[in-house]
C-alpha cells in the first residue's frame, strides 16, 4: 500500500483544522468584543470572587462590615469639627451636616475602588500566573465589593439625611441611576489604574496624595460657591467638569432641598453620562490592550 506523503496530502489545511475546532493562537490577544464575552462568562467567578474579598478583609475585626460604615462616618465627623465649627463653614450652608456627609460618603465610594484597584493586578500575581482567566476580572470584583458596601453606607446616609430635617421626596429616586453611572465610572477607572500600576509600582504611594487634592477640588468640603466667587471663564469651567464633583452634586440634588448646585441638573446629568461613557469605555479598552502582560517578568 503506498503511504501518504507530506506532499500529497490534500485535505484542510492547520489553520482550517484550528479555526473549525475553536481553536486559536497562544498568546494571542482576544478581539475586545471576544474579551468582552469571555469576561462575561466568568460572570460567576467574579462574583464569587468578591464575595471572598469581603470575607477576607473584614472576617478577623470584630464589627466586621460595620466598618464600612463607621469609615466614612468618622470622617465626616472629623471634617465637621474642623471645617463646620473651627472655620465656621456650617453658617454658610444651609444643613451643612447633610451635605457634608454626602460629599464624604460619594467621594469615599470612588476613592475606595481606586486604592484597591491600583493593586488589582500586582497585588494578585499569583492567581494571575496559576489560572486563566480574563483579567478584567478583577478590577471589576473589586468594584462590586465597593458597591455592596455602598448600598448598606448610603442606608446610613439617607437616615442621616432624614433626622436632619430634608424631607423624603420623590426626587430621592434619583439615587439609584447617580449610583449607577458612578459605579460604572468607578470600575473604568479601576481598570485604568489598575494597569498603569502593574508596572509603574511607585504609583501606589502617589495616590492618596492625588485623592487627597481632589477631595478639596471636588467641594467635598465648602460649599461649591467657593469656586463661582474665585474663579472665572475656563478656570471655573474646568473645575465645575470635575467628575467628582459632578457626582456628588447630583446626590445632594438628589437627597436635599433648596440646595445651591454647581450648575443645573440637565448640564450635571449630561456631564455625568459623559465621563461615565469616557471612563467606563476608556478604562476598560486600555485595561484590555494591557492584557497579555499582566503577571509577567
Amino acid at each position: 500500500m503506498a503511504q501518504t506523503t507530506v506532499e500529497s496530502y490534500t485535505g484542510p489545511s492547520p489553520k482550517e483544522l484550528a479555526r473549525k475546532h475553536g481553536l486559536g493562537a497562544a498568546g494571542r490577544l482576544p478581539s475586545l468584543l471576544e474579551y468582552t464575552r469571555q469576561l462575561w462568562g466568568y460572570r460567576h467567578f467574579i462574583w464569587e470572587f468578591a464575595g471572598a474579598k469581603v470575607s477576607a478583609a473584614l472576617g478577623n475585626t470584630r464589627l466586621g462590615m460595620l466598618w464600612q460604615v463607621l469609615t466614612p462616618l468618622f470622617n465626616a465627623g472629623v471634617y465637621y469639627v474642623i471645617f463646620g465649627l473651627l472655620l465656621d463653614t456650617s453658617h454658610r450652608t444651609p444643613n451643612f451636616v447633610t451635605y457634608l456627609c454626602i460629599g464624604v460618603f460619594i467621594f469615599g465610594y470612588t476613592q475606595t475602588v481606586v486604592q484597591a484597584g491600583i493593586l488589582s493586578v500586582s497585588g494578585n500575581l499569583g492567581l494571575i500566573r496559576a489560572l486563566h482567566f480574563p483579567r478584567a476580572s478583577l478590577p471589576i470584583s473589586i468594584t462590586l465589593v465597593e458597591a455592596r458596601n455602598m448600598i448598606v453606607s448610603m442606608a446610613v446616609l439617607m437616615t442621616i439625611v432624614l433626622v436632619t430635617g430634608e424631607p423624603l421626596t420623590l426626587q430621592w429616586l434619583l439615587i439609584v441611576p447617580a449610583l449607577i453611572l458612578q459605579t460604572i465610572f468607578n470600575a473604568g477607572f479601576a481598570m485604568l489604574v489598575g494597569r498603569l500600576g502593574s508596572t509603574l509600582h511607585d504609583l501606589r504611594q502617589l495616590v492618596p496624595f492625588i485623592m487627597r487634592v481632589w477631595m478639596y477640588g471636588s467641594a467635598v468640603l465648602y460649599p461649591v460657591q467657593q469656586f463661582t466667587a474665585h474663579l472665572h471663564g475656563w478656570k471655573l469651567n474646568l473645575v465645575l467638569a470635575n467628575p467628582m464633583l459632578v457626582f456628588i452634586e447630583l446626590m445632594r440634588h438628589a437627597l436635599m432641598e433648596n440646595v445651591q448646585l454647581a450648575g443645573t441638573p440637565m448640564r450635571l446629568w449630561t456631564e455625568a453620562i459623559i465621563w461615565t461613557a469616557v471612563m467606563g469605555i476608556g478604562g476598560y479598552a486600555y485595561f484590555w490592550r494591557g492584557e497579555k502582560g499582566y503577571g509577567r517578568g
